[in-house]
């Protein structure tokens, strides 16, 4: 049996409850997956798997399904603590080629800041995998450019979610998903 996604959305929720999982399911039901059972995979974009809108991906799942996902989450009951979960993807000019998704978790970071580490780490590991050259020290901005003009990446981008800790004490979840649809 083929168990290849061809179609996966990208989602994000925050969440808050004086019980952390409650703050959880929150996020979930915010992000609108919570009526899915989740199996976490690592972050691999399959080969001629298709980016499309949450909207179109939710549409094609049924509750109680299995569904496979990438998943960021984070948490913090400190009032006033930034936090962010992101999913980054980087996905070839090669649709036979597969392409890679990071988790990011973070705390004090912006959703610029998150988004770009998470977009930076798939991007670089799927530069190291199809011979593009480029110094892993620069800046993002600058691996950005020449992996633009190597016209092998197709695309980067990311979903972010972040939060401020609830001020009175509350457990504040954050989730950013990558939703593989069978």
């Amino acid at each position: 049996m083929n168990m290849v996604p061809r179609k996966m959305f990208l989602t994000k929720g925050v969440g808050k409850h004086k019980e952390k999982l409650t703050s959880f399911e929150l996020a979930l039901r915010n992000a609108g997956i919570a009526h899915f059972n989740f199996v976490s995979i690592s972050s691999i974009f399959p080969p001629k798997c298709k980016l499309i809108t949450k909207k179109e991906g939710l549409s094609l799942l049924s509750p109680g399904q299995i569904v496979f996902t990438v998943l960021s989450r984070n948490s913090t009951n400190e009032p006033h603590r930034l936090i962010t979960a992101s999913v980054g993807v980087a996905i070839p000019k090669d649709k036979e080629q597969y392409g890679y998704l990071s988790e990011h978790e973070g705390f004090g970071e912006t959703d610029d800041r998150a988004g770009d580490y998470a977009e930076d780490l798939a991007a670089t590991m799927l530069a190291t995998i199809i011979g593009v050259e480029f110094d892993p020290d620069s800046s993002y901005d600058t691996k950005k450019e020449v992996w633009k003009m190597s016209g092998e990446i197709v695309k980067t981008t990311n979903i972010t979610q972040s939060a401020i800790g609830d001020k009175n004490g509350l457990w504040t979840t954050v989730v950013s998903a990558a939703v593989f649809v069978m």
